[in-house]
């Protein structure tokens, strides 16, 4: 059965290379569909003022309310966070974001800013270790967004294709094969 779908594949990839259009013409669909999932992700980012307003719980830290694998969508738009809010943020010199609680809201005796205390759910200690050095609190520009809702386990698809990168080149190539081979109308 598979090998059936790759020979109809094969083929309509080799009726393609022969009719000059309908390549054009599905190269240039292919390139709408990559284009409006920029657009929707650009779109996302603006109306939540968070550079990343969707990411995926990697780990177990925030257990039970998050599971790893869970998506969760954020927004940083909303200016006030409190005790027991899920934010995630953003450590200097590290590029994996973290989701977890805010634990305690302190105000700066300096110049009044609000600076702020987190933990995983799941773990013993504050989250001041994993700080920058000689950083003992965030400030509002670390966080990324406030957790507004989740997806259960549909991250793991994203987990997977990071822990298997061959998956990832795989699957985006059938998709690819199977936009530009497939038919309108």
């Amino acid at each position: 059965m598979i090998k059936e779908v790759i020979d109809k594949q094969i083929l309509e990839l080799r009726k393609l290379w022969h009719n000059k259009r309908q390549l054009l013409f599905q190269v240039l669909n292919l390139a709408m569909i990559v284009f409006s999932a920029l657009m929707i992700w650009k779109g996302l980012m603006f109306m939540t003022k968070s550079e990343s307003p969707v990411v995926v719980v990697l780990s177990g830290s925030m257990e039970p309310a998050f599971q790893r694998g869970d998506i969760l969508f954020l927004n940083n738009a909303i200016d006030e966070v409190g005790v027991g809010d899920v934010v995630v943020f953003k450590i200097k010199d590290r590029d994996i974001p973290i989701v977890h609680r805010i634990l305690k809201v302190h105000q700066s005796r300096e110049d009044g800013e609000v600076e702020l205390l987190t933990k995983g759910d799941n773990n013993r200690v504050d989250d001041r270790g994993l700080y920058a050095p000689g950083q003992l609190w965030l400030r509002r520009e670390d966080i990324l967004g406030k957790a507004v809702g989740t997806l259960r386990y549909v991250g793991m698809v994203t987990i997977a294709l990071n822990d298997y990168p061959v998956l990832k080149y795989v699957l985006v190539g059938m998709m690819g094969l199977f936009v530009l081979t497939s038919k309108e109308g």
